[in-house]
């Protein structure tokens, strides 16, 4: 490809519209364009990436057992009713009549309707294990989509679902997968962690591991043991319950004025309190029910697992003010769990009995107990790991300090189990004659948002730094100065010898000032660039630049084909290893 030839319209200054550096880089690179909020374009190069993503993904879904199959984007309402979720998806899907007043849908997943096509064509015990993939669009009504191609409206995503005809063949499809995730993102040059994560809408008993490609800007927040091999998203991370060390409080229950302090820092410092002994009482409503949360004071409640642990509600939110009045009598602020309505459920957290004497809310404006001891001045109806984990705090496993990272989502694996295959009734015939339910994963790769990672994992001050796995072009070739009819020939001559050695090559024959050339380059991020200056051509040499290391050397020009012919093979065959 020659450069004159390439709809590639790079841009000097940051667009206003882009807030994170992957969204910047690749608008500058002329990789993406916005056509509307959440909704981009795909330029030549864009998709060449997009493309090379896509058959990594295919070579190692093919590799595991699984067959391609292209499932529709609009899709009929009855399967998503039979299993529940048209209702429970809520205004994130996109939602259409036809002329007949039929409903559909533009598909957020395919859960059901690639059940209902196995439904359809399964009848016996051998036809199991069925593996099957598609690479498809997905569109999910964002109320904010942001940052690009890491949250949009519409994006492309590879969503494999495997039918077993029990447990033990579900953990096979499991482990296949979660092994050829691995080996995807160590491909496309990505550092990652597989992390065990809440499997959120998409359901499912069993478990679920998230796939984060480790970068500060990541919009997710993960634990990781460096001693064994544990790692939770901060949703999922398993707290263990840690004792108050001081209790040097004692004396009986009393109601103090607390004026103007509302906040557990406020209280902590009206009281001269520390916050480890403040009781957080929070009032809940999920869907049309009101409950009463209590946490230590120093500790954030995760309602990934409060929605979890109550059973999972539509819509959880902490209530109203005036839900608060009605049901406590009091303001946010100076909610207790002292006193409350017999009818009121009370959840706490694991760490709640564990506190000596504490301070808490007196349903009463203005007004706090003190010296208020847990299960002997308010009871406690269920007891759950309810509190996000901290930095710093001990592993489940093996009790060495946990340490945090951001992370970006590119892909999860799913144990669903039977909640598909038992609402829509996708069964076979054992050997006995008997129907079975089929036992169900699903296991996703975000396409697009995968680049996005890539960029932001990979870069510097002057742009991209591709791998060479994933890269548009693995070489560009550079004529300093396109007036000089060696420096022009030369780089001909460089061109075809290296298209003609199966290297993907780009030959800059603008007429451009080097400069220009060199930051598009940059930006770009080939990972090979030969420079092509009369100065070198003197003795016979060209530079070859590497993108990554931004190291230069002198190449004989006769033998520039064979050394970059034989750095792209050892890069590719590095990350096939």
């Amino acid at each position: 490809m020659r450069v004159s030839q390439l709809l590639n319209p790079t841009l000097r200054e940051v667009p206003a519209e882009a807030e994170i550096i992957s969204h910047k880089l690749m608008l500058r690179a002329g990789l993406i364009r916005k056509a509307a909020a959440g909704i981009y374009t795909y330029l030549p190069l864009g998709l060449r990436i997009l493309r090379k993503i896509e058959k990594i993904v295919r070579e190692e879904m093919d590799a595991k057992g699984g067959q391609e199959i292209l499932l529709p984007i609009m899709q009929p309402a009855e399967p998503w009713q039979e299993t529940g979720r048209w209702d429970i998806y809520g205004e994130e899907m996109f939602r259409l009549r036809d002329r007949h007043g039929r409903q559909f849908c533009l598909g957020p997943t395919h859960e059901e309707i690639v059940t209902d096509l196995v439904r359809g064509e399964i009848r016996s015990y051998k036809q199991l294990p069925l593996l099957l993939y598609q690479i498809q669009n997905k569109y999910r009504d964002e109320r904010r989509p942001r940052f690009g191609l890491m949250r949009g409206r519409e994006f492309i995503m590879k969503d494999l679902y495997s039918f077993d005809r029990d447990e033990a063949g579900l953990e096979t499809s499991y482990r296949k997968m979660y092994e050829a995730y691995s080996r995807i993102f160590s491909r496309c040059g990505l550092t990652f962690r597989p992390v065990e994560a809440d499997a959120g809408a998409i359901g499912g008993t069993g478990g679920t591991h998230e796939f984060m490609v480790l970068a500060e800007s990541g919009e997710a927040a993960v634990v990781y043991c460096p001693t064994c091999d544990y790692a939770a998203n901060v949703e999922k991370a398993e707290c263990q319950p840690v004792p108050v060390a001081d209790s040097t409080a004692t004396g009986p229950l009393a109601m103090i004025p607390t004026p103007g302090a509302r906040t557990i820092d406020q209280v902590s410092t009206y009281l001269a309190v520390p916050r480890t002994r403040l009781l957080k009482s929070l009032l809940y409503q999920g869907d049309d029910q009101v409950f009463l949360v209590l946490l230590r004071g120093d500790r954030e409640v995760n309602e990934v697992k409060l929605n979890n642990a109550l059973g999972g509600f539509i819509s959880l939110q902490l209530a109203s003010p005036e839900v608060v009045q009605s049901t406590l009598g009091c303001e946010p602020g100076f909610v207790g769990p002292v006193g409350i309505p017999q009818d009121l459920k009370v959840v706490a957290d694991l760490e709640v009995p564990l506190m000596p004497q504490l301070v808490c809310g007196a349903n009463q404006a203005e007004q706090h107990l003190v010296n208020v001891t847990p299960e002997k001045d308010f009871r406690i109806d269920q007891q759950f790991d309810l509190r996000m984990i901290e930095s710093g705090e001990k592993c489940p496993k093996c009790s060495a300090s946990l340490q945090e990272a951001r992370g970006i989502e590119v892909g999860q694996v799913f144990k669903l189990g039977t909640k598909y295959s038992k609402a829509l009734q996708a069964t076979y015939y054992d050997e006995n004659g008997k129907e079975q339910l089929c036992v169900m994963g699903c296991y996703g790769v975000g396409l697009s948002r995968t680049i996005a990672a890539a960029i932001e994992q990979n870069h510097d001050q002057d742009g991209i730094i591709w791998s060479m796995t994933i890269a548009p072009y693995h070489c560009l070739i550079v004529p300093v100065n396109m007036k000089d009819t060696l420096v022009r020939e030369t780089a001909e001559q460089l061109y075809t010898q290296l298209l003609e050695a199966g290297v993907e090559a780009v030959l800059d024959d603008r007429d451009e000032r080097a400069g220009v050339k060199f930051k598009d380059a940059d930006l770009l991020g080939y990972p090979l660039r030969v420079n092509v200056g009369s100065k070198s051509l003197a003795t016979g040499h060209v530079e070859l630049r590497y993108r990554d290391s931004g190291q230069t050397e002198l190449v004989p020009v006769a033998d520039l084909a064979k050394i970059v012919k034989g750095k792209v093979t050892q890069a590719l065959s590095e990350k096939l290893a």
